[in-house]
């Protein structure tokens, strides 16, 4: 309960959109299923859009990451909405998904080419997949979102480290209440 708590601190405040080069994916957390490969619209999986700003060098500056229903225009907006400011330039796949937000924003669609053209973000990817089977073994549904908060949280201060935990405490103390009823599925 504490720890999600903390969890809940470590949310993004959602006011510093990524306005540099982004690059955008969506990926899948859970094990393997038997003939469920990919963007599997009826798994057990839980569905994640991830994104993430280069440095001018290619390095990772920041990251977001969240849990969507499905692979939709409507539900991979929500990431944009949240964290993507609109002059930011940036790159996905050619999944369709995308294809409608390109009226709003600048997006770039090229070949993922098995990842090789989205390094940086598919080793961000593999990291957050291996944080959560390594450390947790799974997470609920309910509290995902947290879970990938944290890892944000982690990334995006990861050059402030000697700040990190006082910032941390400070967010925590300025927070409203949160009582065990949020924090809990029940």
């Amino acid at each position: 309960l504490f720890m999600h708590k903390v969890r809940e601190a470590m949310k993004s405040s959602e006011n510093h959109p990524m306005d540099g080069i982004v690059h955008i994916d969506e990926f899948v957390i859970g094990g393997k299923e038997v003939g469920k490969v990919g963007r599997s619209y009826n798994s057990k999986k839980k569905k994640i859009v991830t994104s993430i700003e280069l440095t001018d060098k290619g390095k990772v500056k920041r990251m977001y990451a969240l849990k969507i229903d499905n692979y939709s225009a409507k539900e991979l907006e929500i990431i944009f909405d949240k964290h993507i400011d609109k002059n930011a330039v940036i790159t996905t796949d050619k999944w369709k998904g995308y294809r409608p937000l390109s009226k709003d924003y600048n997006i770039t669609q090229i070949e993922s080419n098995k990842g090789k053209n989205f390094m940086a973000l598919h080793t961000m990817i593999h990291q957050v997949k291996s944080w959560i089977r390594t450390t947790f073994s799974s997470v609920s549904d309910f509290n995902i979102n947290r879970y990938l908060d944290e890892f944000c949280y982690r990334i995006n201060r990861s050059q402030s480290k000697k700040n990190i935990f006082n910032n941390l405490i400070v967010r925590m103390v300025k927070a409203d209440k949160i009582y065990q009823a949020k924090i809990i599925c029940s």
